[in-house]
Order: structure tokens, then C-alpha cells, then sequence
């Protein structure tokens, strides 16, 4: 089955979004790859961040849906695209970035590297959509960037703070050092060992078969250094980014994760909204888009009106802005009373 990669949304995606290559690293060969759409104007986008096995265009509903809403949009991968893929414009009223980022071996060359790219964007902070590894790449991006504070915000889909989860598994205690030397169908055949199996719902399928096929396009050496950031010995050290408002997103059926690792998420994080998908599986970004892009939005609202709204102010309700500026003064009134 491959009724997403067909879908006249997809389709429409792939052909109204152009390509850039950007280069920040002193290394030519680390070539960072974007798309884009969503208002320019924007200084706050949010930016996805991609699982093991995904591309950029895993999130191509969220890009839709969010864009169509007025919000920018920055979508990150590893894939480095296509050059003969073609690359007409969108109308100018939106822009939408959605990068493909090099590959990265240890967690502070990917931060540095990232960071780089902000700079280059001249984006000061964002808000950051993370699934799984993404997930986690994303909050060690924040915990790196504390002191100068870059994230403003975190979406954590099926995610995780601490490596060690993996350290029962075969992966992790035999070949964390060795995915660099393993040929790319092994490494691929590691990670399709997380996926579902058995009956499912269609659009769960769909959403494994697409998963599947955007894993065939990733080489040896993007898949190797994934997995070796995604079993790294590494946690996330919540008193560095306390400050960061955070929504955690996950579901109640058969995961990658385990139920110990989302309840350590939760004590992570206790303030954090939470929003739980009764199904959805490992993408519910894909198999369950409506429900995900709800909770984005939901999100993202407590933002606007402020320096660090990712929506086209002229796309937000006068009503809604006066509700949001009367939020924020109650907050401030708060602040200055403690």
C-alpha cells in the first residue's frame, strides 16, 4: 500500500515547494537543505524535527495545514534532496522552511550545527516539534543553548530524555560503536525492528508503509549517525530550560516507547501540557494528522500577540488578541507581585 505517497495532498506538497541549500559548517560537504513556505515576516517559526527513520517530508500535513493557518514553518531531515526533484515557487504570500540537515556524529556538533543555521536564518528563538530521537535532539538543542536561549517552546511527539532506555537492547550494548562499519541494509533492518506489526487500521498502515519508503531513502552514513546519537550515553538536564514552555505529545497504543520512558517524561516535566492520542502508533503525525495539528495549534496559541508568535498577525482575531494581551498582563501582574 502506498495511498500516502499518491495522496493529491502529498503530491501538491512536493510540487509547490522549493529548494535551497545552505552550507554553515567549515565542512563543504555538511549541506543543509531546505524548503519553504509561511509568512516571511516571521521571526518565531516553528521547526520540525524528524525520527530515526524520517525525512522532511514526514510532516508535509502539519506543513499544509499549519501554513494554510497563517503559521511559518521549518521542518528538518537528514535526506539530502534530490537535485533533479523540481522546484517551482509558491505565491508570495507564504514560506515555509523545511530543512535537511547533514550528518551529524556527536550531540554538540549537531547543536553547534543547528545553531549555525539559526544564525544564518536570523532567527533568534523557535519553537521546536520534535518526534522520537527529534524529540530529543530538540530538548538538548534548549539545554545547549541556555544561556543564550534560542527555544522558546517544545513539542515532544513520542519522545524521550535519557538514552539509557536503549541500553537493554542488542543495538545499543553491542554496536553503539560499530553503526559507522555496518552496512546500510543492516542498519535499516534495525530500525524497521521497531515498527508495528500485526493488524492495524489502514491509515496506520499507510503511515508504516510511507515510513518505510522514505527509510529506503536514507544512506549508510545518514542512518549511522542517527542511530549513534540515539543511543549516545546522554540525558536531558531539565533545570536548564525550566523556563521553556513544553506540550508533550504521545499515544495509548503499542509504541517504540516504552511506558517507563513516558512516564519519566512526565516527571521531567511536570508543568507541561500533555495531549494523549488514543491510537496513532509510532507516527501519529502522519495517521492521525487532524488531532496532531489541533494540538499544535493549541500550542502555539498561548503565543500569539507576542514577539514570539509563529502566525501572520493579520490571520489572528482582533477578540483573540485582546483575550491573549489581557492573559498576558494578568502573568505580568503576577510576576511583579512575587
Amino acid at each position: 500500500m502506498e495511498e500516502i505517497k499518491v495522496s493529491p495532498d502529498y503530491n501538491w506538497f512536493r510540487s509547490t515547494v522549493p529548494l535551497k541549500r545552505i552550507i554553515v559548517d567549515d565542512d563543504d560537504s555538511k549541506v543543509w537543505s531546505l524548503y519553504d513556505a509561511g509568512p516571511k515576516s516571521i521571526r518565531c517559526p516553528i521547526i520540525f524535527l524528524p525520527p530515526v527513520s524520517g525525512t522532511a517530508e514526514v510532516f508535509f500535513h502539519q506543513v499544509l495545514a499549519l501554513t494554510g493557518w497563517g503559521y511559518r514553518v521549518i521542518s528538518v531531515s537528514s535526506l539530502l534532496a534530490n537535485p533533479r526533484s523540481p522546484c517551482p515557487t509558491l505565491d508570495s504570500s507564504s514560506i515555509l522552511f523545511q530543512l535537511q540537515y547533514p550528518v551529524y556524529w556527536d550531540l554538540t556538533e549537531f547543536c553547534d550545527g543547528f545553531r549555525k543555521l539559526l544564525d544564518h536564518l536570523q532567527l533568534d528563538k523557535v519553537h521546536l516539534f520534535g518526534a522520537s530521537l527529534g524529540g530529543f535532539l530538540a530538548q538538548k538543542f534548549a539545554e545547549c543553548t541556555h544561556k543564550s536561549p534560542r527555544v522558546h517552546s517544545l513539542i515532544l511527539c513520542n519522545s524521550f530524555s535519557d538514552t539509557s532506555i536503549f541500553n537493554q537492547t542488542w543495538t545499543a550494548n553491542r554496536c553503539f560503536y560499530r553503526f559507522w562499519l555496518m552496512p546500510a541494509f543492516l542498519l535499516k533492518k534495525i530500525v524497521l525492528g521497531n515498527f508495528a506489526r500485526g493488524p492495524m487500521d489502514p491509515k496506520m498502515a499507510d503511515a508504516i508503509d510511507f515510513m518505510v519508503d522514505r527509510l529506503e531513502t536514507l544512506n549508510q552514513g545518514e542512518l549511522a549517525s542517527r542511530l549513534t546519537l540515539n543511543c549516545q550515553n546522554s540525558y536531558v538536564e531539565p533545570h536548564k530550560i525550566k523556563d521553556v514552555a513544553v506540550t508533550i505529545i504521545d499515544v495509548f497504543d503499542q509504541s517504540a516507547l516504552s511506558l517507563e520512558a513516558k512516564e519519566e517524561m512526565y516527571k521531567l516535566y511536570p508543568n507541561a501540557r500533555r495531549a494523549h492520542l488514543k491510537t496513532g502508533g509510532n507516527f501519529p503525525y502522519l495517521c492521525r494528522s487532524a488531532e496532531v495539528n489541533l494540538y499544535i495549534q493549541i500550542h502555539l496559541r498561548q503565543f500569539h500577540g507576542t514577539r514570539y508568535a509563529a502566525i501572520n498577525p493579520a490571520m489572528v482575531s482582533a477578540e483573540e488578541l485582546e483575550v491573549q494581551e489581557s492573559h498576558l498582563s494578568c502573568n505580568q501582574d503576577s510576576d511583579d507581585s512575587q
